[in-house]
């Protein structure tokens, strides 16, 4: 069955429409931290499952129970979740894509047979990058990340 991720990172209190409606079609959401704000998780809770990670920003009574790094198998994909790639371990046997968010900055390659995802930020724009999130869709074993590109409308 065919199962469809939003993930994102870095939103730094501010969650924009168009990616709420992105996120409505999503079997689940994937965070990779600085969410900044606990409104803002609580309205990615009330989407779809969540599966979040503890940014350097997230502070505070209700981020304490955060994980700073998760392994999850989602539609038969392995994922490995950190905010920070500096604390990504080397050893990523068995993991088909590795997540994290911090520099802002849109990455998406992969290396030794592992997706390196890095969505950007869909917060707040900040270096003068472009506002950006991804989706990961999973069919038949295989999937695809498309990269959505946010207006600041």
């Amino acid at each position: 069955m065919a199962k469809r991720i939003g993930i994102l990172a870095d939103t730094h209190g501010l969650l924009r429409p168009e990616v709420l409606e992105i996120l409505r079609g999503c079997d689940c959401v994937i965070h990779a931290g600085d969410i900044d704000r606990e409104d803002v998780l609580r309205q990615l809770q009330a989407v779809a499952p969540l599966y979040i990670v503890r940014g350097n920003n997230d502070r505070g009574q209700w981020a304490k129970d955060l994980d700073e790094q998760i392994r999850v198998e989602i539609g038969g994909i392995a994922f490995f979740i950190v905010h920070d790639k500096k604390f990504i371990p080397k050893d990523l046997t068995d993991i088909d894509v590795v997540v994290f968010g911090h520099s802002h900055k849109y990455f998406c390659e992969t290396k030794d047979g592992t997706l390196w995802l890095n969505p950007g930020s869909c917060g707040r724009r900040r270096f003068s990058l472009p506002v950006t999130m991804a989706a990961l869709e999973i069919e038949d074993g295989g999937f695809e990340v498309i990269r959505y590109d946010i207006s600041e409308d």
